[in-house]
């Protein structure tokens, strides 16, 4: 069976920034399960591994375009402090922040002043070139459930 449109997917990974420091890894964990063509991973990683079989190894390089995006400096803004209430903010620390339109974003302190707070609003992992190193664990047909939800249930996916 091939990885195609609408298959489940499980793949074992090391994702590395351009200097070869390990971002983030499968090891030691179950196998990353997504659905295929849904959206679940990202767009180049996704389009490297259409057509790919069980036992395939590949290594990807994917750049910020097929990635997280490119770094966009209007998502950096300074808002006032009162914002954040009485809470102690310090560059580096994240925080969830909800949007009218945007939903659900990741938002990090970039730096601090008396009167005003610079955010950015960029997924950490923007504007890098990612390298990933993937075996193709398995493949199997969704099940109609997972279809009409758009991401795997069980082991390795959503549970609900």
């Amino acid at each position: 069976m091939q990885i195609a449109k609408n298959k489940v997917v499980s793949i074992e990974y090391t994702l590395t920034d351009s200097a070869g420091s390990v971002l983030d890894s499968s090891s030691g964990q179950a196998p990353l399960a997504y659905l295929h063509g849904s959206g679940n991973i990202i767009p180049g990683l996704e389009n490297a591994l259409e057509g790919k079989s069980a036992g395939d190894s590949l290594k990807v390089v994917v750049p910020p375009e097929q990635a997280y995006g490119i770094h966009d400096a209007k998502l950096v803004q300074d808002v006032p402090r009162t914002a954040f209430g009485k809470t102690d903010v310090k560059p580096g620390m994240q925080f969830r922040a909800e949007g009218p339109n945007a939903g659900s974003r990741l938002i990090k302190i970039v730096s601090v002043k008396q009167d005003t707070i610079q955010i950015d609003a960029n997924h950490p992992l923007a504007g890098q070139t990612l390298n990933f190193d993937v075996k193709v664990v398995s493949i199997r047909d969704a099940s109609q459930e997972e279809l009409d939800h758009g991401h795997v249930h069980g082991a390795g996916g959503h549970h609900h």
